[in-house]
């Protein structure tokens, strides 16, 4: 039977077979965008979190896996790996980039990609990782299989990007902690624990 209801892009769209290999994405911002905009939790439909005040926009498409979520299991990596106890997961589906040589022009998209690596953020003291995806079969990025295959300069905007975009000026308090760049096997193991506190916090995924 065909739904007359808009699946909401969190919990209503399927993250696909193949994962952690091939995720389903769900795009929320592309790197043309002045405002950044967020999918509300209630309604599934795209908000505006806040406009972009200053010149630090996102290079890449920007969004997140469906079904996952940040918890426990996904904190537990980032202690481990800090020799730390008291970080948590940041209550959100997991984010995710998706490097691509097409343009496309607006969010509110499903996107197929590949994980390849990630960024391990720590954001007042939650974890709040980054992965970093190519589109799949991309005629330019489809060929990434690991992190270490992207371009030194595109990692580098990556990382401003995601170490600035929360800082307000006069500030000298860093918002976002980039402690590590990891590889696609650490990736994948960030979807599947992802996944497993998903499973415990929204029950099963389908």
């Amino acid at each position: 039977m065909v739904s007359k209801h808009k699946a909401h892009p969190w919990h209503g769209i399927n993250i696909g077979d193949e994962a952690p290999e091939i995720v389903r994405t769900f795009i929320e911002i592309v790197p043309t965008d002045t405002v950044k905009y967020e999918v509300d939790k209630d309604s599934g439909y795209l908000c505006i979190d806040r406009p972009q005040k200053y010149s630090n926009i996102i290079p890449a498409l920007y969004g997140f896996i469906p079904q996952t979520y940040s918890g426990k299991r996904v904190a537990e990596l980032s202690n481990a790996r800090l020799d730390r106890h008291d970080i948590v997961g940041d209550s959100d589906p997991i984010d995710i980039c998706v490097l691509t040589e097409k343009d496309i022009t607006h969010g509110d998209v499903i996107v197929k990609a590949r994980p390849i690596g990630g960024f391990r953020l720590i954001d007042h003291g939650q974890a709040d990782d980054k992965l970093i995806a190519v589109l799949h079969n991309d005629a330019i990025y489809g060929n990434y299989r690991d992190i270490c295959d992207v371009p030194f300069q595109v990692i580098e905007r990556l990382k401003h990007y995601f170490t600035t975009y929360k800082d307000i000026p006069g500030d000298n308090e860093r918002k976002c902690l980039l402690t590590h760049v990891y590889d696609v096997e650490v990736a994948y193991e960030v979807i599947r624990r992802s996944i497993e506190d998903y499973q415990e916090n929204y029950g099963e995924i389908y």
